[in-house]
């Protein structure tokens, strides 16, 4: 479900309530634990959370005026989801998330390729989102992404 808000601040006023406050904290904890340089915007229908031109002037390769996406944050359907490319990009990185996830929640870690889903969103493990988060400066998610896209074009 793509919203049609202009702004981040938008897309939180419309939703409803309990996933008002569970993207509210989500919010919090991605800005408190986000390192400096990543820019918080409305990007594909989701609040994002990207490496603005300014970092990377090359932007999205599927669409270069557009920023690097890093993480999006959506209320969807039947669920909360956190899309963490670094997450796809960084197998290391995946590695610790999964043996870590179990450590922060009680339930089964319900995960795709760069998305993680909470279907209840007051189980949502902030604290771990906010170490996960924390893991990739903007020049860490470009190297990443470089090297995980130039490998592909090879």
């Amino acid at each position: 479900m793509q919203s049609k808000a202009a702004t981040p601040q938008e897309y939180f006023d419309t939703l409803p309530e309990p996933r008002k406050s569970a993207m509210t904290e989500l919010r919090k904890v991605i800005l408190k634990n986000l390192p400096k340089g990543f820019k918080e915007v409305m990007n594909y229908g989701m609040v994002g959370y990207v490496v603005p031109h300014s970092l990377y002037p090359s932007g999205y390769h599927c669409n270069p005026e557009q920023p690097l996406p890093f993480i999006c944050i959506a209320s969807q359907k039947n669920f909360v989801a956190l899309y963490h490319m670094g997450i796809y990009a960084d197998k290391k990185l995946f590695d610790w998330f999964t043996k870590e996830y179990p450590k922060h929640s009680q339930t089964k870690l319900d995960m795709g390729k760069s998305c993680i889903r909470f279907k209840k969103p007051d189980q949502i493990p902030f604290k771990l989102i906010g170490e996960l988060v924390s893991k990739m400066t903007p020049q860490d998610w470009i190297t990443t992404y470089e090297k995980a896209f130039t490998k592909k074009q090879s």
